[in-house]
């Protein structure tokens, strides 16, 4: 427990020098430079928000309003949103608890994937390394303004979960430094269960991403799971799985009604936009090889490269002698070598079939994300490749200047820090005053749509501090309807718009008056269908009448 606690600190501390200067002011800086940020922090904040009030309302967000399950419109994040839910509660700021979650995402991550790593190998070096070639990464270093992308720490978990289930009855015979204890058939069942929900419920990407990886890790492995004692397996695993989607199905429900009723699916020409190509795995945004080299093909690229430190220690893994006896590492290496493939998307033969016929597919835009299986490969048989080395060089006094060396190597390829920020000054206090009138419905003008529809970000951000209804909204998705009123309310302050805005059932308008021309500012002044509540300088609350 207490070699646990300090591995936890380890990565901790790893996190705040990898994000830094984040930790030293969490309260006044972020990534509010990216619209995504502002999405996911009012993400976060309206599960915090609606959970202890209306828990079967997690869908019925209140953005893009009139439309039902809005909130299927993007990622749900219950988990992350669960885990800063204590820190709303307790009065911190959304943007506040969004820092620490990224801070926490990594540090969980890393330490996770060192925990499973450790218990596999027996090197509690070995677990390091392997968490922080997990966490620390190209991929992740690159998705700070993607909260639900930091929090993978379920993902070692369920692995081991999958392997613990496969190796209980009988035990597989597996090498001797290996330090795994097994876990009762129920035990492992129960806990494949927890991790797999706990993960399909911090993002759907990662849902479908690990669902993939058991799958591959189910066919490499099936000789185990067929074999002498397969009852008490497949039983183990039939439960485990019944019970995830016991519990995952109606959080998925919201998303198919969306998809039916809108028609908000991604398409294959989406996602051949965004899949991978080998140069993806050549982009880092570590300082030390993009200025070497990957700032020349940086941009509108997926961060995927390993470093040269993973892909060494990996190989190293790999071809130790007797090191496919184990059968994790044929699992994990399977695994890696799927992310591969699926990333290229409809680059790979059969992409589009299975993106037509497999529903879960239909919501991945961003196919060269599975590339992220190859990063948790590279980690996990990096691991492998530093207990190899442990082995031959332990009695070596040299060793522990080796290995300081090995996770220099590691942190120094994927070092970003200092990382940029942008200052947060709070929610304008224009915005606390709809906190407290019921029956408001508030549109804020410009309602941006289409190319430009991420403006909106902004808008949800301050939404934090009431929770109103909100005509505006972001997300990969649009309605043709909400596009369709962005286009004829740019007429505002015309009869007509107002008319419309009371038809939809609008109370409320905030006029931002450096985005709007001056007519239609002067125009708003002039409509005595329009009674001013407040001003603060930069925009301006109206009451519809």
């Amino acid at each position: 427990m207490r070699r646990a606690a300090a591995l936890l600190a380890l990565f901790a501390a790893l996190a705040v020098g990898h994000t830094w200067p984040l930790a030293s002011d969490v309260t006044g800086l972020s990534r509010l430079d990216n619209d995504d940020t502002g999405l996911n922090v009012w993400i976060i904040a309206w599960v915090a928000h609606v959970l202890p009030r209306h828990p079967l309302e997690l869908f019925e967000a209140p953005m893009f309003y009139p439309e039902p399950h809005t909130l299927a419109y993007s990622e749900h994040m219950l988990v992350p949103g669960l885990l800063g839910a204590p820190l709303l509660w307790a009065g911190l700021s959304p943007v506040t608890v969004y820092n620490v979650l990224v801070l926490a995402g990594l540090s969980l991550s890393g330490w996770t994937m060192s925990l499973v790593v450790r218990r596999w190998t027996g090197s509690t070096a070995a677990g390091v390394a392997a968490g922080m070639l997990f966490a620390f990464n190209a991929h992740l270093l690159t998705r700070i303004a993607h909260l639900q992308a930091l929090h993978v720490e379920f993902f070692p978990l369920a692995l081991y979960a999958f392997d613990a289930a496969l190796t209980r009855i009988p035990a597989v015979k597996l090498p001797a430094t290996s330090a795994a204890r097994p876990l009762s058939a129920p035990t492992a069942s129960l806990a494949l269960a927890s991790a797999f929900v706990a993960q399909a419920l911090c993002s759907n990407y990662s849902l479908v991403f690990l669902s993939a990886a058991l799958l591959v890790a189910a066919v490499v492995r099936a000789p185990e799971w067929l074999g002498p004692g397969r009852l008490a397996r497949t039983s183990a695993l039939a439960g485990a799985g019944a019970l995830a989607v016991l519990v995952v199905a109606p959080f998925l429900w919201p998303y198919f009604q969306v998809s039916r009723a809108q028609g908000l699916v991604r398409t294959i020409d989406d996602v051949r936009l965004y899949s991978a190509g080998w140069l993806d795995y050549l982009t880092t945004g570590g300082r030390l090889h993009y200025a070497w080299w990957s700032h020349r093909i940086f941009e509108g690229r997926t961060a995927l490269f390993p470093g040269l430190a993973g892909v060494g220690l990996s190989a190293i893994g790999l071809t130790e002698r007797g090191s496919f006896r184990d059968p994790r590492v044929r699992m994990v290496a399977a695994i890696g070598l799927a992310g591969v493939a699926l990333s290229l998307g409809p680059g790979l033969p059969g992409y589009a079939w299975l993106h037509t016929h497999v529903p879960l597919l239909q919501g991945i835009r961003a196919a060269a994300r599975w590339g992220f299986l190859a990063l948790m490969a590279v980690a996990a048989l990096g691991g492998y490749g530093v207990a190899a080395l442990e082995r031959r060089w332990r009695g070596s006094p040299f060793w522990p200047a080796v290995l300081l060396a090995i996770l220099g190597v590691v942190t120094l390829e994927a070092l970003r820090a200092p990382m940029g920020f942008v200052p947060f000054t709070g929610v304008p206090a224009i915005y606390t005053r709809l906190a407290g009138e019921p029956g408001v419905v508030l549109v804020e003008l410009p309602l941006y749509a289409g190319p430009a529809v991420s403006e909106n970000a902004r808008y949800l951000v301050a939404a934090t501090a009431h929770f109103r209804p909100l005509v505006n909204g972001y997300s990969g998705f649009e309605t043709e309807a909400f596009r369709g009123r962005a286009a004829r309310w740019r007429a505002f302050p015309s009869d007509e718009v107002l008319d419309q805005m009371r038809a939809l059932g609008v109370t409320h308008v905030m006029v931002h008056l450096g985005d709007l021309s001056p007519d239609q500012v002067n125009g708003a002044a002039r409509s005595p269908r329009l009674d001013l509540e407040t001003d603060d300088g930069e925009r301006r609350l109206y009451r519809l009448r």
